[in-house]
């Protein structure tokens, strides 16, 4: 009976020689309200010469491939609304408006690949002279907006991949579109907006080619702190001297610094003596809280830094409780990027160093701190990863210890060591070599 009845419902039809299917189903409009209308047309097979069904084998096929599934209750309502008008009305409010400011900075650099840039500008509202200087619509670019959501299919998204590599955009870009794009209609499938698989799960992308990690040894820590001058030096010292990184250095305020033997208390934080407290970081212009809770932590001053401290805070100016650590002639935080650009890539070539980045500094204070002995749950607390993976990936492995350990090997196993090795060997056991 419910056969029967499903099929009343349905209407199977013949069409160009071929049966056709369609049936009654609930769709999400524009304006978010749920309407019955009639569903796609599904080809059901030839009604006409050599194989051509008839209607009864045509009503069984339908029954089997479609109706009967209807009948379970197996799909959700599917939205009419396009991809721009899911985006900007739902996508957008409820779930980019949840994240921080460097995740809906992501997003919106990100959607003007799947979404024409002039309307990712108008949805974050952003200013009419910003929106003047961002990036335009690309003539023939396969922007998913008017698309209905309802018709994203992979080969929508995998397009846009294809257009990003075409470009010689890096692998990376071309995952956080894929990425983007799934969280779009990840968002409209707990929302029941968007039935089926996620258009963006089967994207292929190349394999991806890091660039070597590098780390500095204790020599080029030294060389370059002897060569470099205000800013860099500093900033490079507070990474490698303390794991921050760059966005907290610039965001470092004299309020949360700690030189003094006792205690003291910064915005209900209890701060203990010679120690900074990494609460705030200078992101994209503004003073924000950090990105992930694992991030908040105490570090402490190592006591040849706090010299270099003290002579910054006697400057005479910019040293109130909220003023910045490193400032510019104005005052204001430390631009990374021109200070990089302009300084640090420059004599990175000079040293032989051109890979040098603040990031490098960073990972360099994990990879010493295991060269010197520290705990593998002190590193990953001085750093403030949450994933003990993310640890490992900072830590680059050291030919010298490997080397120092060999030779200890090779000493043990061969009776009799030369006295150039017995030599080594003293040197070794004397301290860990880095």
């Amino acid at each position: 009976m419910a056969r029967r009845r499903l099929q009343r419902n349905g209407d199977l039809y013949q069409q160009g020689g071929f049966w056709k299917l369609r049936w009654r189903e609930d769709v999400i409009g524009s304006n978010g309200e749920t309407k019955r209308t009639w569903s796609k047309p599904v080809w059901i097979g030839p009604s006409e010469g050599p194989g051509r069904f008839t209607e009864k084998q045509a009503q069984r096929v339908a029954w089997d491939n479609f109706l009967s599934r209807l009948d379970q209750n197996n799909r959700v309502p599917q939205s009419i609304m396009t991809v721009a008008q899911f985006v900007e009305r739902k996508f957008i409010p409820e779930h980019v408006a949840m994240l921080k400011t460097a995740g809906w900075t992501h997003y919106r650099a990100i959607l003007k690949h799947v979404i024409r840039p002039e309307d990712v500008e108008r949805m974050f509202q952003i200013e009419a002279k910003r929106a003047e200087r961002t990036m335009k619509s690309v003539p023939g670019w396969p922007y998913l907006g008017d698309l209905r959501l309802r018709d994203v299919r992979r080969d929508h998204v995998q397009r846009i991949v294809s257009a990003i590599l075409a470009r010689h955009r890096s692998v990376q870009t071309a995952k956080h579109v894929r990425n983007v794009a799934s969280a779009i209609f990840t968002h409209a499938k707990e929302e029941e907006w968007y039935a089926g698989e996620n258009p963006a799960a089967l994207v292929k992308l190349p394999e991806m080619v890091r660039r070597e990690a590098h780390a500095l040894s204790l020599k080029q820590v030294q060389l370059f702190v002897r060569e470099a001058a205000y800013p860099e030096r500093e900033m490079a010292l507070l990474a490698t001297l303390t794991s921050m990184n760059i966005a907290e250095i610039c965001g470092l305020q004299w309020k949360r610094v700690n030189l003094s033997e006792d205690w003291i208390s910064t915005d209900g934080d209890a701060i203990p003596p010679l120690t900074i407290a990494v609460r705030k970081q200078w992101y994209r212009g503004e003073l924000t809280s950090l990105k992930k809770k694992s991030r908040v932590r105490d570090l402490p001053i190592p006591a040849d830094l706090i010299p270099v401290l003290e002579q910054l805070r006697d400057r005479g100016k910019f040293i109130g409780p909220d003023d910045f650590v490193l400032i510019s002639r104005a005052g204001t935080p430390i631009d990374e990027h021109n200070v990089a650009a302009r300084r640090l890539k420059k004599l990175g070539t000079r040293l032989e160093m051109p890979w040098l980045s603040w990031h490098v500094f960073r990972r360099s204070h994990t990879t010493l701190g295991k060269e010197l002995g520290m705990e593998f749950q002190d590193r990953m607390a001085q750093m403030g990863h949450s994933d003990a993976r993310m640890t490992v990936l900072y830590t680059k492995e050291s030919l010298e210890r490997r080397r120092r350990v060999v030779d200890i090997m090779a000493a043990k196993i061969l009776a009799d060591p030369s006295a150039e090795t017995r030599a080594k060997l003293m040197e070794q056991e004397a301290g860990p070599v880095v």
